[in-house]
């Protein structure tokens, strides 16, 4: 994704840590659950979770986005009239513009019935809440390689990693070099042009968020 001035938008909004909300209606209770996550299994076994946590509930509804697009979505409202509580949490998700998040909204039934007006205002609320009481913070999304490299370009290849600022995930300096490296979206061509400039250092893509 290109952003403003056609540099790569490679940075996001997500939140740092679990999360929790509340919102009361008639008796019922919804309880809001933010977390952060970023794959589609996280996404399960937290569900999973909640589920046996809260075993005695009626409906255990949730929406997630993730990537540092926001491609990956879904809304699932557990029972609840189509519509009604999926939709709102994404929407509360998608309104303060983040990603790499789920949240469930728990409903424990008080015995009234809130129509859905009244389900997608509780299921927006406690989401709300939810996010009102979570950190916001900026995420960067990032490419990895391997680099293997020999003695005579370390200099070149540790230049490169002070230069761009990279993160270094792992090393070995034994018979031959080996550097684990991640690279932000924004300078991954500099950061495969400076690579391809150093003849003896080759470059394994190993993969991105």
């Amino acid at each position: 994704m290109v952003g403003v001035h056609g540099q790569i938008k490679d940075s996001f909004r997500s939140i740092s840590s679990p999360a929790r909300g509340l919102f009361k209606d008639n008796g019922s209770r919804f309880i809001a659950c933010a977390y952060p996550v970023e794959t589609e299994t996280e996404v399960k076994e937290i569900v999973d979770s909640l589920k046996k946590e809260y075993h005695d509930a009626r409906h255990h509804c949730y929406a997630y986005r993730l990537g540092y697009l926001g491609d990956r979505f879904r809304a699932n409202d557990d029972g609840e009239p189509s519509g009604s509580a999926g939709r709102p949490i994404l929407g509360q998700i998608d309104s303060r513009g983040l990603s790499d998040i789920l949240i469930v909204v728990v409903r424990y039934f008080g015995g009234i019935k809130l129509g859905i007006p009244g389900l997608i205002r509780a299921y927006r609320t406690a989401s709300a809440d939810a996010l009102d009481n979570s950190q916001v913070v900026e995420k960067v999304a990032a490419m990895h390689f391997r680099l293997h490299f020999g003695y005579m370009d370390m200099n070149d290849v540790m230049k490169t990693v002070k230069d761009l600022d990279l993160s270094v995930s792992g090393q070995d300096f034994g018979m031959d070099c080996r550097m684990d490296v991640s690279v932000r979206l924004s300078l991954a061509d500099t950061f495969l042009e400076r690579m391809e400039k150093t003849g003896g250092c080759r470059v394994e893509e190993t993969g991105m968020p």
